[in-house]
């Protein structure tokens, strides 16, 4: 399996693994059916993923006397990325999102994605 450990404070935290390795775990455990209705409601709640705030994510981060190499090793990405984040030229996905909302602590971030 090809497995991504994400840690936080040196702690594993999530484990990334591909799609089709997971639902090959699903299958095995029974689970199937649970995970695609999840699929479907979570499809649903798509309109909500632009983040509020994301274009001032590096007003935040530097507000909160936070570098950028340390705010990224935090969410488990690297800065360069977090830096395309930060100028507009990517989106993060939904479990980025929840990450840099919880380092960040801004309300409203976490209970979008």
């Amino acid at each position: 399996m090809d497995i991504q450990i994400i840690e936080r404070d040196g702690q594993p935290e999530y484990a990334v693994l591909p799609w089709a390795q997971y639902q090959a775990l699903l299958t095995a455990a029974g689970l199937t059916k649970q995970v695609s209705q999840a699929a479907e409601m979570s499809q649903a709640a798509t309109p909500a993923q632009s983040l509020p705030g994301l274009d001032q994510l590096r007003n935040l981060r530097e507000a909160k006397g936070i570098a950028i190499e340390a705010l990224a090793r935090k969410v488990g990405i690297s800065p360069s990325y977090l830096a395309l984040i930060e100028s507009g030229e990517r989106q993060p996905d939904a479990a980025i999102r929840r990450s840099l909302a919880w380092e960040l602590a801004v309300p409203g971030w976490r209970e979008q994605s």
